[in-house]
C-alpha cells in the first residue's frame, strides 16, 4: 500500500482530505480479463465508411433540413452541393440529401464566440481548441428498398451516420448526363453538369438565360451555341449588338484561352454558321465567308401587329386601317390578289387570318398611296394626287372614287400617319427587289447556325419588327417540318431561336400595348415545345420582362443579379430552386450560374464552361 497523502483543499489549510489509493491489482486484473472477453470496441456495420452524424433538432430546425456533425478531418470532404446518404438506422430508413450551407467549423465544447477565445485572439494570441464541422443538409427523397425514391415524408433520427456520394452515383442522382455541357458543379468540380438535346421535355420548353452586364450570359450563349450546332440542333440567333458575328472564329482572349486550358478545352470556331442583315444594313463581320441581305415583305406583317410595333395614336390607328380596308379592296378589284379566275388565290383569301399575316402582295408603298390620295381628297387639295404605283397610277379616277366612299377626315391626322409609314419606308427593307425575303427551309437545315445581325438598326421599332417577322417565318417552317416528320414517323430536326435583349421586345409596359405581338410569341412558345421548336430569351434587365413572358419559361440559367427586388420577383415566377442558391446570386463571380433545368433532379449552382470562341464585344 502507498502511504496515504496530504491533501490542501477548499482554502482551508492545514486541512486534511480523505486518502487515495492506488487501484487494487486484483480490480485491474479483473477489467483486463473482462476486456479481452468483450474485444477491442468496433464501429457497428451500418456506420462504416460514413463521415458524419445527424444532429439533434432544435427549436430553429426547419422542415426537410437536418443538421450534421462531422470531424474536423472530414471538413474537406463535404463542401457545399455535396449529395450525401443518411442511413436512419434505427427506423431503417435512407435518406438523400444536400449540402445546402457550411462547412461551418465549430470548437468542441465551446461557444464559438466564448470569452476564452475572444479575448486570446484579440490580444493576438493562439488559441485553436479541438473543433468539429457543421454542414446544414437538406432532404431531397428517401430511397425505398428496391432503389425507388419518394419524396421524404419523416426526417432521420438523431445519430444517424451520413456518407457521402461519390462523383458517378451523384451524378446519376442529379441527373446531370447530357450531350450539351454547361460546365462543372461548383465545389464540385469532378461532377460535369450537362443537358439532353435529345429530351423534348428539355429544350424545347423554353430557356431564360438572365443576368446584369458582365456576369457571363454571352459565354454561356455562345457556348450552348457551339454545342447545339455539334449535335445537329439549328439554330437562329437574333443579335441586337452584332456580338456573336464571329463566333466562326475560335477565341484569342487571353482570359479565356487559360480559362480553356484549365479546363481541358481548346479554342474552336463554330461550325456552319451564316450572317444575315437587313438589306442597306451593314454586318458587324463583314469578313464573314457567308453574309446574306435580307428584305422584309409588307405582305407578311399582320396589320394588327404592325400597329402596335409603331405605336399608332387612336386617331393614326383608325385611319391606318380605314387605309389598309381600301388598299385591299382596291387590289382585289384591280385583280392582284386574288388575280382573276384563280381558285387557289379565292381559297388562300378566305382563310386570311389578318392576325397572323397581312394581305397577299400588298407592299408598304401601296398603303402609302392609298394614304396619300386620303389626305389629298381630306385637305381637298387642287388637282390629282401623286401616286407611285403603276397599279392606281393607270386607274387614279377609280382610287379616288372608292377613297371618297370610306369618308374620313382631319388631315391632321392622315399627315402624321403618312410621316411614320414614309419614315419606315425610308429603311428600304420592306419589298427591296434588291434583295430577297428569308429562305426559312434552308434557315432551318440540321446543325446550321443563322446569326440575324440587328446591329446596324438603331431604331428599336424596326428591330421589333424584323424579330417578329423572323419568329413567324420560323415557326410556320418548323410546322412544315414538324408534319413531314410526322409522315415520315421521324421527329422532326429540333429548333432553338435565341433572343437577344428580350426586354427590349418584350417588355411590361410593350406588352400592355401590344396584345396582339404577345399572342403571337405565346402561340409561337405553345406550339413549339410540341414541335421542337425552343426559344431562349436572353435579358440584362430581367426587372423589365413581364410575368406573362417569365411564364412561358421552363429552363433558367441565372448569373449574377444584384437588385433584391428583381431576386424576390424572379422567386415568385420560377420554382424549384432553394433558398440557399437564391441567396448566392447576389454575389456570383463572372462565369458562375444557378442553372435549374426540366431534366436536372434539382437546381445547382454551376461553373459555366470558357465559350472556345470569338466574341466581339468583349474585345
Amino acid at each position: 500500500m502507498e502511504p496515504e497523502t496530504e491533501v490542501k483543499s477548499g482554502g482551508n489549510v492545514g486541512s486534511t482530505a480523505a486518502a487515495v489509493h492506488s487501484v487494487p491489482d486484483a480490480a485491474l486484473r479483473e477489467m483486463e480479463e473482462t476486456i479481452g472477453e468483450v474485444g477491442e470496441w468496433k464501429l457497428p456495420a451500418d456506420y462504416e465508411g460514413s463521415i458524419g452524424r445527424t444532429m439533434f433538432d432544435s427549436p430553429t430546425s426547419k422542415d426537410d433540413t437536418v443538421i450534421v456533425l462531422l470531424p474536423n478531418g472530414q471538413l474537406k470532404d463535404m463542401p457545399r452541393q455535396s449529395l450525401v446518404r443518411i442511413k436512419s438506422v434505427r427506423d431503417k430508413r435512407t435518406y438523400l440529401g444536400v449540402v445546402v450551407e457550411g462547412p461551418f467549423a465549430e470548437p468542441d465544447g465551446l461557444r464559438a464566440d466564448s470569452p476564452i477565445i475572444v479575448s486570446v485572439t484579440v490580444n493576438q494570441g493562439i488559441l485553436m481548441p479541438k473543433y468539429h464541422g457543421r454542414v446544414h443538409v437538406q432532404l431531397m427523397s428517401e430511397q425505398l428498398e428496391d432503389g425507388s425514391f419518394i419524396p421524404p415524408r419523416r426526417r432521420p433520427l438523431p445519430n444517424s451516420p451520413v456518407f457521402v456520394l461519390g462523383p458517378e452515383e451523384a451524378g446519376e442522382v442529379l441527373r446531370v448526363a447530357g450531350d450539351i455541357r454547361l460546365g462543372v458543379a461548383f465545389d464540385q468540380e469532378n461532377i460535369d453538369v450537362s443537358i439532353p438535346s435529345g429530351k423534348k421535355s428539355v429544350l424545347p420548353r423554353h430557356l431564360g438565360i438572365l443576368g446584369t452586364t458582365g456576369g457571363g450570359k454571352s459565354t454561356t450563349v455562345s457556348g450552348l451555341i457551339s454545342q447545339l450546332q455539334k449535335v445537329g440542333t439549328s439554330v437562329v440567333l437574333l443579335d441586337t449588338e452584332g456580338e456573336y458575328a464571329a463566333i466562326n472564329e475560335p477565341t484569342a482572349d487571353d482570359r479565356m484561352l487559360k480559362a480553356l486550358e484549365r479546363r481541358g478545352m481548346s479554342p474552336a470556331g463554330v461550325e456552319n454558321t451564316h450572317i444575315y442583315h437587313l438589306v442597306g444594313r451593314e454586318t458587324a463581320n463583314e469578313n464573314h465567308p457567308s453574309v446574306t441581305a435580307f428584305r422584309l415583305d409588307f405582305s407578311e406583317m399582320s396589320p394588327y401587329a404592325f400597329n402596335e410595333l409603331l405605336e399608332f395614336t387612336s386617331a393614326q390607328e383608325t385611319r391606318y386601317f380605314t387605309a389598309y380596308n381600301v388598299c385591299r379592296q382596291l387590289l382585289r378589284q384591280f385583280g392582284v390578289f386574288p388575280t382573276p379566275k384563280n381558285d387557289e388565290d379565292e381559297r388562300q383569301a378566305l382563310a386570311l387570318d389578318e392576325l397572323e399575316t397581312g394581305y397577299p402582295r400588298m407592299k408598304l408603298s401601296h398603303m402609302i398611296d392609298i394614304a396619300g390620295v386620303f389626305l389629298h381628297e381630306v385637305s381637298q387639295a387642287s388637282g390629282d394626287p401623286k401616286v407611285f404605283n403603276d397599279v392606281f397610277k393607270n386607274k387614279l379616277p377609280d382610287v379616288r372614287k372608292r377613297v371618297q366612299l370610306a369618308n374620313s377626315d382631319s388631315d391632321v391626322s392622315w399627315r402624321a400617319l403618312l410621316a411614320k409609314l414614309w419614315r419606315l419606308h425610308r429603311f428600304k427593307i420592306f419589298d427591296n427587289p434588291a434583295a430577297n425575303a428569308i429562305n426559312y427551309e434552308e434557315m432551318l437545315q440540321k446543325g446550321r447556325v443563322s446569326m440575324i445581325d440587328l446591329s446596324d438598326m438603331d431604331s428599336p421599332q424596326v428591330r421589333n419588327i424584323v424579330i417578329a417577322q423572323i419568329l413567324k417565318g420560323i415557326q410556320r417552317q418548323q410546322d412544315v417540318n414538324y408534319q413531314a416528320a410526322v409522315a415520315a414517323k421521324t421527329n422532326p430536326n429540333p429548333t432553338m431561336v435565341f433572343i437577344e435583349e428580350a426586354h427590349e421586345f418584350l417588355s411590361t409596359e410593350r406588352i400592355k400595348q401590344m396584345s396582339t405581338l404577345f399572342q403571337q410569341v405565346a402561340r409561337i412558345a405553345r406550339r413549339g415545345r410540341k414541335r421542337w421548336l425552343g426559344m431562349v430569351f436572353i435579358s440584362q434587365l430581367p426587372q423589365h420582362l413581364p410575368d406573362e413572358v417569365l411564364g412561358l419559361i421552363n429552363n433558367w440559367i441565372l448569373h449574377k443579379i444584384g437588385d433584391s427586388a428583381v431576386v424576390t420577383r424572379l422567386k415568385k415566377s420560377i420554382g424549384g430552386i432553394d433558398d440557399s442558391l437564391w441567396n448566392r446570386l447576389p454575389n456570383l463571380s463572372p462565369g458562375q450560374a444557378i442553372s435549374s433545368f426540366t431534366s436536372l433532379a434539382r437546381a445547382l449552382q454551376v461553373n459555366i464552361d470558357p465559350t472556345p470562341c470569338r466574341l466581339l464585344m468583349i474585345e
